[in-house]
């Protein structure tokens, strides 16, 4: 009895049992290089948002990593300078399309776009 219910408490916990639902899955930012001169490194930049919160994992050292993030229109909300492979939040107040861009030390340059609902 009790190996099943660890069993059941594991598929639940690595989402096995597909239990989680639609609301619960934390929609991921695609990247794209704009200016990239060498290695292809967007697979490394991993943004997400969640409601009002932006969350940017660099999954490997890419060294000091200008961060930008913008209105639509061009506005600059916020910019900042991130030492990988931390990560970063960033709090967006307000509804709205947005860009955040990414300047590697290299001078290769990533974007990706993103809305905030709330």
């Amino acid at each position: 009895m009790l190996c099943l219910v660890f069993w059941g408490a594991f598929c639940y916990a690595h989402s096995v049992a597909r239990t989680e639902t639609k609301e619960d899955e934390i929609p991921a930012i695609a990247i794209i290089k704009t200016n990239c001169g060498g290695i292809d490194k967007s697979g490394s930049i991993l943004p997400s948002i969640y409601e009002n919160l932006l969350t940017v994992v660099f999954s490997e050292n890419l060294g000091q990593v200008s961060m930008e993030v913008a209105t639509a229109a061009g506005a600059i909300l916020q910019s900042l300078s991130v030492y990988t492979p931390n990560g970063v939040q960033v709090y967006i107040p307000n509804a709205g399309n947005y860009i955040v861009t990414f300047t590697l030390s290299n001078g290769d340059v990533y974007a990706g776009e993103f809305t905030v609902t709330n």
